[in-house]
């Protein structure tokens, strides 16, 4: 309650922000809804990355892994374990299943993998997420079963009556919304003081009572399982994946600039570094 008050004006800012963004797709073009969805989507990803970058400064360079890990367990799921019938007849119930198992995925792989890797600091766990990254990429391309050589159809979901485009715009304006919440909840909370003293020096941070260990875990963990559920909006809104369409280097590298060009730890920064980096390259460039 004392951080909602302390931040009742940028909380007002930020929700006139939301309410002009969800009458874009009735104002402008396809073409710009869609340059809207990148912006959105990039936000998301920049502010799941910041819970654990930028927050307590452990930088991934391979958070790639859990775009693609959630895209695949998501269209995995809704095609094999619900099934085409199931798809067809309660499309709106299977996405938001097959979201959870996305998630769900994320957040496992995360957990397994947090013991050895988050020992690592600096560029040595940088690298290391690159290679997971890079090895659950592999695993996606090689195993028949992941299907990720072949690609993988996924089922549509409902269109209530919008363009298609609008669809996904909406459940990217809504994702990037939840993860701001819990960004801002996280940043103003007791392990968001305990993650700055981390980030500063996390030596000094244990001796002086900071469980560092439990709070870089759940950081971990939460943003693996929010950069899934954006994998699995994304690989929706292409309809068909490949390993080489949802594992992509860029993706990790981005949010890292999206961060750098809007402010490291900041909650407006990935922001402002999507809009830039997207209208750069979308719009001027493209």
């Amino acid at each position: 309650a004392e951080a909602l008050a302390r931040h009742r004006w940028w909380i007002a800012l930020t929700l006139l922000g939301i309410a002009a963004a969800a009458v874009v797709p009735f104002v402008l073009m396809p073409f710009h809804v869609r340059v809207g969805q990148m912006i959105l989507l990039s936000t998301g990803l920049g502010l799941a990355w910041t819970l654990l970058g930028g927050f307590a400064g452990y930088w991934s360079f391979g958070h790639t892994a859990f775009i693609g890990l959630g895209a695949f367990a998501a269209g995995l799921f809704e095609v094999n374990a619900l099934g085409t019938e199931f798809m067809r007849t309660d499309p709106l119930l299977g996405f938001a299943l097959g979201l959870l198992a996305g998630m769900a995925a994320c957040a496992v792989a995360a957990a397994l993998v947090a013991w050895p890797i988050l020992r690592l600091r600096g560029i040595y766990f940088a690298v290391a997420m690159l290679g997971v990254a890079q090895v659950l990429s592999e695993l996606t391309n090689s195993i028949e079963a992941f299907q990720g050589s072949l690609g993988l159809v996924l089922p549509r979901i409902p269109a209530f009556g919008l363009r298609t485009e609008a669809v996904f715009y909406y459940l990217l304006l809504i994702a990037a919304v939840i993860i701001l919440a819990i960004a801002f909840l996280v940043k103003n909370a007791r392990i968001g003081q305990g993650l700055a003293a981390m980030r500063e020096d996390e030596d000094t941070a244990r001796m002086h009572g900071v469980p560092t260990e439990s709070y870089k875990i759940t950081m971990f963990v939460l943003s693996a399982a929010l950069t899934g559920a954006l994998g699995v909006i994304y690989a929706h809104s292409l309809g068909y994946i490949t390993t080489g369409s949802v594992y992509r280097t860029d993706f990790s590298l981005n949010m890292i600039v999206y961060n750098l060009l809007g402010g490291i730890g900041t909650l407006v920064g990935p922001l402002i570094g999507a809009a830039i980096m997207v209208l750069l390259t979308q719009v001027v460039l493209g």
